[in-house]
Formats: C-alpha cells, sequence, structure tokens
C-alpha cells in the first residue's frame, strides 16, 4: 500500500481542475462545435447557389432566405443524434467518426430530396443543388472541427481525475466501464477502500490507504471528483474527508449517477438500499411532469388514430399472407401487465404457428424461433405485427414509448431473481423503448437485466425530446428491417 506523499504528482495534474470537464460539458462542446460548423455550411452553400442564380450574393439575398440558417442545421443535427454523432468515443476515433459523418450528410440529402418532390407543386424556393451544396460543405466543416478540436482546445481533451470511494464490485464495474465507454474522458488515479476485504479486481488501480489526508491527494493530483461506489455506510473517518474535500470543491458523484450518463443504463445490481431512490423518476409527481403526460397522450392518441387508419388499408394482404403460410387467426392477443401491474390483452398479427406453446408452455421467444412462421419473420423484421397494438394505445393501456410489456409468468420469474424489476410499471408500457433501439435481440435473464436497466433509465429521464428520438430511431428501424 503507498501512501500519498510517496505518489509523484504527474504533469497532467497541473492544470486546473476547472479545465476537466464533465461529460455533458464534453457532449455539450462538440454540440455547438457541429452547430456552428452547420450554419458556415449554409453560408458556404448560399454562396455557391448564388452562383447559379440570376442575382449577386449580398444582403439582400441572404436576408431572404434566412429561414435555410434554421432548417439545415436543425436537420442536420437531428439526423446527427439519431445516429450517436454525440457519441464522446466516437469523437476520439477519426475513421469512425468520418464514416459516421458520410453515412449522415447522405441521409440529409435523401431527406432534403424528398421534401423537395413533396413541395416543388407549391411553388416553393427549393433549389435541388443547394442540398448538395450544403452536405459537401457540412462533411468538410464538420469533420475540419471534430479532427482539430484537439488542437484548438486542448484543454478540453484532459481527462477528468477522479478517485473511487469503494473496492467493491460497484467499484469494479465502473472501473470497468470507464476503460471501455470512456477511456479518454476518465483517469481514475486510485482507489480508497471502504470495506475490510479487498477486491482482486481493484489491483491494477493504486489504492491509498485510509491513514491518507484524502484532501492532500486531492490537490496533490488535482482531482476533480471523488466517485462513491461503496457498499453500505462510510466510516466516520472516511465520511469526514469526503466532506472536506467536498468543502475544497470537489464534485461528489454516486456511482450509479456516473454509470448511468457513460451507458445509458441504470446500474440496478449496484444500487442499495442507501440510494435506492436512483432508480426512480427525476422529477416525480411535479406540475411540468403532469404537463408531460398530457401531451404525451395527445400525441399517443393522434398517432394511434392516423397509424391505425393506414393500417386498415394494407390490413386484407397482410392477412391473406398470413392464412396462407399457416393455419390459424389472423390476430393474436395474449395477457401482459400494464401500469400498476393491471392486466391487459395485448393484440398483434399472429406470427407464429397456431397454440406455439401448447406443449412447451410459457417460454421467450428467441432468435431464429422454430416456431415462427415464413410470414412471421419478416412481419417481426419490419414490426408490422406490432402495429394492431395501436389499439392498445387508444384504450389508454399502452403508449407509443415506454418499457415493452411483459407477460404476468416472467414478471414473477424475473422479480424474484432482477432487483427493482416490478419498477417497470411505474409508467405505461410501449410499443417501442429505449431497450428495443439500445439492445440487441436477447431471451435471456441476463439480457433482461440489460434490458431493464435501460427501461430504468428512460423512466428517470421521460421526456417529449427523448420520445421522439425514440421513435425516429424506431422508425430507422423499421426502414432498414432490423427488428426482432
Amino acid at each position: 500500500m503507498r501512501s500519498a506523499e510517496s505518489l509523484s504528482q504527474p504533469a497532467s495534474a497541473k492544470r486546473s481542475n476547472s479545465w476537466q470537464l464533465r461529460l455533458s460539458e464534453r457532449r455539450f462542446l462538440l454540440l455547438v462545435g457541429d452547430t456552428v460548423a452547420c450554419l458556415l455550411a449554409t453560408l458556404v452553400a448560399m454562396v455557391a447557389w448564388s452562383l447559379t442564380a440570376p442575382e449577386p450574393f449580398d444582403l439582400d439575398f441572404v436576408a431572404r432566405r434566412a429561414h435555410w440558417f434554421i432548417i439545415m442545421p436543425l436537420l442536420w443535427l437531428i439526423v446527427a443524434r439519431l445516429n450517436g454523432f454525440n457519441n464522446l468515443r466516437l469523437a476520439y476515433q477519426n475513421a469512425a467518426m468520418f464514416a459516421r459523418l458520410l453515412f449522415i450528410s447522405v441521409q440529409v440529402v435523401i431527406i432534403y430530396l424528398f421534401i423537395f418532390f413533396l413541395v416543388v407543386p407549391s411553388g416553393l424556393d427549393l433549389p435541388r443543388l443547394f442540398t448538395l451544396y450544403y452536405a459537401v460543405a457540412a462533411f468538410s466543416l464538420v469533420g475540419m472541427w471534430r479532427v482539430s478540436r484537439p488542437r484548438l482546445f486542448s484543454w478540453s481533451q484532459q481527462p477528468r481525475r477522479a478517485v473511487l470511494i469503494g473496492n467493491g464490485k460497484a467499484a469494479a464495474a465502473l472501473a470497468q466501464t470507464i476503460a471501455q465507454e470512456a477511456p479518454n474522458d476518465y483517469e481514475i488515479i486510485g482507489y480508497v477502500p471502504s470495506e475490510l476485504s479487498s477486491d482482486s479486481r481493484l489491483l491494477n488501480l493504486r489504492q491509498l490507504s485510509l491513514s491518507d489526508d484524502l484532501t492532500q491527494v486531492v490537490r496533490q493530483h488535482n482531482v476533480s471528483e471523488l466517485i462513491l461506489a461503496h457498499n453500505g455506510m462510510l466510516s466516520a473517518e472516511l465520511f469526514q474527508a469526503v466532506m472536506a474535500c467536498y468543502e475544497q470543491g470537489i464534485a461528489i458523484t454516486p456511482m450509479p449517477l456516473l454509470y448511468e450518463q457513460i451507458t445509458g443504463r441504470v446500474p440496478i445490481e449496484h444500487v442499495g438500499q442507501f440510494d435506492w431512490q436512483l432508480v426512480l423518476p427525476l422529477d416525480g409527481d411535479t406540475l411540468s411532469f403532469r404537463l408531460y403526460l398530457a401531451i404525451k397522450r395527445l400525441i399517443d392518441v393522434t398517432l394511434a388514430l392516423i397509424g391505425l387508419a393506414c393500417f386498415a388499408v394494407i390490413l386484407p394482404p397482410l392477412a391473406l399472407l398470413i392464412r396462407l403460410d399457416s393455419r390459424g387467426p389472423i390476430f393474436y392477443r395474449q395477457e401482459r401487465l400494464g401500469r400498476g401491474g393491471k392486466p391487459f390483452q395485448i393484440v398483434k398479427l399472429r406470427s407464429m404457428v397456431q397454440d406455439a406453446e401448447k406443449l412447451s408452455g410459457p417460454q421467450w421467444a428467441r432468435k431464429d424461433d422454430p416456431r415462427v412462421t415464413r410470414v412471421g419473420r419478416w412481419l417481426r423484421k419490419t414490426r408490422l405485427d406490432e402495429v394492431p397494438q395501436l389499439w392498445n394505445v387508444l384504450r389508454g393501456e399502452m403508449s407509443i414509448v415506454g418499457p415493452r410489456p411483459e407477460r404476468p409468468v416472467f414478471i414473477e420469474q424475473l422479480t424474484q431473481k432482477i432487483p427493482f424489476y416490478r419498477t417497470r410499471l411505474l409508467v405505461a408500457p410501449g410499443l417501442t423503448g429505449w431497450a428495443q433501439i439500445c439492445y440487441k435481440y436477447g431471451n435471456t435473464e441476463e439480457d433482461a437485466l440489460v434490458k431493464l436497466q435501460y427501461d430504468l433509465y428512460y423512466i428517470r429521464h421521460q421526456s417529449i425530446a427523448l420520445d421522439l428520438l425514440i421513435m425516429l430511431r424506431t422508425l430507422g428501424k423499421m426502414l432498414s428491417l432490423s427488428g426482432t
């Protein structure tokens, strides 16, 4: 065990900890740079536009087309968000970043051209080549910004230096997550044990003894953050040391919150009785949250009515295909649990053979499930089998976005094995959800645990913006035939 006095101060620790940005600040910096680059790209595209126009490029030319400085950057930023371009790990991998940037640029051109052909009859001033000019300029300028950012703002590249308070499974899980997901954003200089037994999984980190002056270690190594990753209560000595650091302006962050920021999941297996509230919604029963629920219900009803009207048009050929492929009914009903554990009958297009569980009993669907019919495989890939659930949405039993509704028998099994599993029942189940767009298809208890982590993240961060993001990414999965 090494004392604080024996630890040498690295050169990177000489910079003020005020420049060690948080994850949210790093993402915000990327967003600001991308936005400025998109605005400049719009200006460049407008200059190129003027070269083919019968009028010169001047202030009047720009003023009459000023709306493009809102439309084009906003379109690009939305498409970039849907493609995960704000991922910090991607920002450090230039090859992968440029590949994603090219994909985004192509999508923007396709969306623009689709809009162009819709509005041409209206006679609006919407040149076809403008999007090509903009796509090339945005690709070049955003790419230049992302590559040059370390040189322009070298201080923003400094990893956030932190100390782990704890040496158990939670500390090990966070250390591993940082190493895999945020190696350039966080630097763990060591840990302070909070338990009597040591954990071998942390032996690759420097251990700071309890006798060390934690405030001295923080100053010496320019630590910006203490991460509480302990099990149970802190000892009086360690608690006082942490509070002394807090008084010096050092951020104190619970492990579940940082894990959530990095992964988009709530680490329920590391949330104990002292911080169980970390799995509950952030807003709770507030006026703003009630307003959100009212707007969400309005969106649900509107989309359900539109969706059912469109579905009625394609239902006859779908019904014929299902009946020709295998005997049995067109629709399939099954009991699921809704908000508050209230049972209801879910409605889907039948994608499996009739009486699929007659001999085996209830079991999870699995990848390449032999019970799935030929038409059923196509229905699942396009997610058309889920569309009849819009009737459940219209009845108020489900929402467009939320955790997927589960069968009572599986909820009973998983509740006994996974902590906080019934927390999913705090909200109405959804036609699609955060877990569905972020995690692969799974049919094991381990998969159920990871999906619950995503579901709890959604429950904690519910908002109209997150709902729209999930719906748009779900649409992308449907169009790419990547459903399950």
